[in-house]
């Protein structure tokens, strides 16, 4: 890395001076959390995404593990999940007690397919009844929904789109119409991370969208220990008033148990400052993906971007794909030859079905489209604060790599 260059990291926050505001603002308010900030950045993402609903939690995979639990998931049911993805999608699909079955995806871009469902869906039902499909719209790319709700309505699965890298994007709705991503036009629910790598931030935080109002009010409660403080809801009438006739002001009922997965206004300030800058931040992303797109062209086959969908995306990361035996280098030796030029690269991610705990709760197992797309995929550095010159200067690394399979 040459004497004033920055150092690039794959992903990174971009927090302005009227975001740190607003927290402040609230941090020497009344509610730090389970104040009006709630329901107010709630009411705003749902708009901002085109949804009946939104629940707001304190991370992507709270978001998905409310999704679960609100479809109704549990011992004896079987879940669809890509293989490429975070952890959390898998996992979220275990802590209700169901089991995943992994299924394969397009090697050019890590995306589930229909086809690819319906191979694993013809391996599952030794393993209970299948209740569910996960698509996950990695990194920023949108599955093919109007397949998977097709298939999910043959099948009679619920749809749970993980959509933690795609807010700001859109997707084909059928009839030559299309949906913005979170709005649940082929789903039942989508679930957004608000970690500091993805678009728009909470610090930590996720978002649960569905158009179900009975799911939207049991995630409400699920993820606040499970609570209810509506007088009608209550079962237990005489501990809950007081001869009066009136609620005893103390009191509350938990017809299910529920975990802490409250956000807190702080980070609720942020989010709805964040979730006003959207529209830019998706603009800049889109600008600097055309950039990558263009200048990455001369280095194919060596190195290409993912195939991109019809969506219309706005990417959380940018992934290409290297061949790296024409390279003559390994991956992890060319991310350390670009972190020595300042660029930071990483891995998303390494198959879900090859972790070992799932290695040792459903034996080893061989998909070939997820490891052909693991073992040459690698993130580039991909945020709003990089200017187009450090998207050149980020080209210029990848081309002097490629040079090394020319020479050779």
């Amino acid at each position: 890395m040459s004497a004033g260059e920055r150092f690039l990291p794959y992903g990174r926050q971009s927090i302005e001076a009227d975001d740190i505001a607003r927290v402040a603002e609230v941090l020497q308010a009344d509610y730090l959390t389970t104040g009006p900030l709630i329901a107010r950045f709630e009411e705003a993402f749902a708009e901002a995404v085109g949804a009946r609903h939104a629940v707001v939690s304190n991370s992507g995979t709270a978001a998905l593990h409310l999704a679960t639990h609100a479809a109704g998931l549990g011992p004896g049911d079987v879940a669809i999940v890509p293989s490429v993805t975070f952890l959390a999608t898998a996992n979220a699909v275990r802590y209700v007690g169901a089991e995943v079955v992994f299924a394969d995806v397009d090697p050019e871009n890590g995306l589930l397919t229909a086809e690819t469902a319906e191979a694993a869906l013809a391996r599952a039902g030794a393993m209970g009844r299948p209740r569910a499909i996960l698509p996950v719209h990695l990194n920023g790319h949108s599955v093919d929904m109007v397949a998977i709700r097709a298939l999910a309505e043959r099948q009679g699965l619920a749809v749970i789109e993980d959509a933690c890298h795609a807010i700001g994007g859109s997707h084909p709705a059928g009839n030559g119409a299309m949906a913005a991503v979170g709005a649940c036009a082929a789903s039942d629910f989508a679930c957004f991370s608000l970690h500091p790598v993805k678009t728009i931030t909470m610090g930590e935080g996720g978002v649960t969208t569905t158009s179900d109002s009975a799911a939207f009010q049991r995630m409400s409660r699920f993820r606040s220990h499970g609570m209810v403080r509506e007088a009608a809801q209550f079962e237990q009438r005489a501990l809950a008033f007081a001869p009066d006739g009136e609620v005893n002001p103390w009191y509350y009922e938990m017809p299910e148990p529920g975990f802490n997965y409250r956000a807190t206004d702080f980070a609720c300030a942020l989010g709805l400052s964040q979730l006003g800058k959207l529209a830019r931040f998706a603009a800049r992303r889109r600008e600097m993906r055309a950039r990558y797109d263009r200048l990455l062209k001369p280095l194919a086959p060596i190195v290409r971007p993912v195939r991109p969908t019809s969506g219309d995306a706005v990417l959380h990361l940018y992934a290409v794909l290297i061949e790296f035996d024409m390279l003559g280098l390994d991956r992890a030796a060319a991310m350390r030859r670009l972190k020595d030029e300042g660029i930071g690269t990483m891995v998303h991610y390494l198959p879900v079905h090859m972790q070992p705990y799932y290695r040792h709760r459903y034996g080893t197992s061989v998909l070939e489209g997820a490891e052909a797309y693991y073992r040459r995929v690698l993130s580039i550095p991909f945020h709003p604060g990089m200017s187009d010159a450090d998207i050149d200067r980020v080209v210029a690394a990848l081309e002097r790599l490629a040079r090394r399979a020319h020479a050779a």
